[in-house]
């Protein structure tokens, strides 16, 4: 395998016709034997160019005389070049997006309808915060790839000078353990920057409130409602418990910097942040672990915001059987567990929560799926992270403001940004 920025894996010549499958708009096309090459796009730093290559051959194997070139992409400017090759029909049969992107490219137009693949696929079993973004219309256009969330990475040796034995149940417990963590001089019980909206996110989320919400077509911020209002006040009780900065967000400075460096009991964030930690500092070997972050009943964990790739199959492909049939490779059993226990993901599926069972920290984010959600389907939600007013609102209310007001304000900023209209345009 050629590792450029083009990456091509696999060669040979011609293409065994597989049998009929049909889209939520049709039939599937490709059938002929005139298909030789097909063309996927896949993300850099994602799965990895060694798995995918091995995905390649054995697929090549199995499907004789096809050829299958993968060009692996930046994220960096991905979403234009993505819309570029949906709108001129000249781009390659499938794409590795971001989860939170697939409704942005619906909104252009050009990615196959795969509603009635579905079943075939054990959708039944999805990761929902994979699922559902995924899902734009009531139609299913994007197939879950695998998934990432946050967990609590905490310090077992400062959770045992606590007599803390085990990881907290809910939110109450949460609470209490991070208040007795807290309590010793020159420690934090969290690092918790007051600008990490993924986090208010998933609380928001936990009581039965929205960022953002659609009638009638018409998109509104939601950050005003007694849900959002209980939300941010308990993050504020949460973040009071530690030292995190009230108008600066987790990369700034790298909450996994304050972690290592000073007797911090807790951060919430991704499992792979823990190998930035131990480099960092390698004197907290054996000194971190990991739980989902606690909700407001020990039942179901809390609300994560849920990050990762979704496959979508070009309207423009001449060859939609075999794009089908390598989508269904990607999400299948076999590759789904050795994807999960080999890069420390979440599996596209529940029902394969046992094969990270071994991975204290992914098996820690897999039971935090369950209760995974996305951000608004809206197409224009990035230009809400991009100058994002949930932050702006965050520190206001951090530095004393009165939620609901600070929560009006914000609501009618992400307003204008999801409809392009004022919000006394709107009515």
């Amino acid at each position: 395998m050629r590792t450029t920025t083009r990456t091509t894996l696999g060669r040979s010549a011609c293409l065994l016709a597989t049998g009929t499958l049909l889209a939520g708009c049709g039939v599937l096309p490709g059938g002929n034997g005139d298909v030789r090459t097909l063309e996927v796009w896949m993300m850099n730093h994602s799965a990895g160019e060694e798995f995918i290559d091995r995905v390649v051959s054995d697929f090549e194997s199995e499907h004789e005389g096809v050829e299958v070139e993968v060009t692996i992409q930046e994220w960096g400017g991905i979403g234009e070049k993505v819309s570029e090759a949906l709108l001129n029909g000249e781009g390659p049969d499938v794409i590795e997006v971001g989860n939170t992107q697939v409704a942005q490219y619906v909104d252009i137009g050009g990615v196959r309808d795969l509603t009635n693949q579905v079943v075939d696929l054990d959708g039944d079993d999805w990761v929902p915060g994979l699922a559902e973004p995924g899902r734009v219309y009531g139609h299913q256009y994007g197939i879950p790839f695998y998934a990432a969330n946050r967990v609590v990475i905490y310090r077992t040796d400062l959770f045992d000078e606590a007599d803390i034995t085990e990881p907290p149940a809910d939110r109450e417990e949460w609470l209490e353990a991070t208040r007795l963590l807290d309590e010793p001089a020159g420690q934090q019980g969290i690092y918790l920057p007051g600008q990490n909206w993924y986090v208010l996110a998933g609380f928001v989320w936990d009581e039965g409130g929205e960022l953002a919400v659609e009638s009638g077509g018409q998109w509104r911020g939601a950050l005003d409602t007694p849900e959002a209002v209980s939300a941010m006040e308990f993050y504020a009780e949460l973040q009071g418990l530690g030292d995190g900065p009230r108008d600066a967000d987790e990369a700034n400075p790298p909450h996994e910097e304050v972690f290592a460096s000073g007797r911090v009991a807790q951060i919430i964030s991704t499992p792979g942040s823990a190998r930035t930690i131990l480099e960092a500092n390698p004197a907290l070997e054996g000194k971190i672990g990991f739980f989902p972050i606690p909700g407001p009943d020990a039942d179901t964990p809390g609300a994560v915001f849920t990050g990762g790739s979704n496959l979508i199959i070009t309207e423009a492909s001449e060859h939609g059987r075999l794009a089908y049939d390598f989508v269904k490779t990607l999400t299948g059993d076999r590759w789904q567990t050795e994807l999960a226990r080999s890069m420390s993901l979440v599996p596209n599926r529940t029902t394969l929560a046992d094969a990270v069972s071994e991975d204290p920290g992914a098996a820690a984010m897999t039971e935090g799926a369950r209760n995974g959600r996305a951000t608004p389907q809206s197409p224009r939600w990035g230009a809400v992270e991009a100058d994002n007013p949930i932050k702006t609102y965050q520190s206001a209310v951090l530095g004393g403001a009165d939620p609901e007001v600070a929560g009006r304000e914000a609501s009618e900023r992400i307003t204008e940004m999801l409809s392009g209209l004022r919000t006394d345009d709107i009515g």
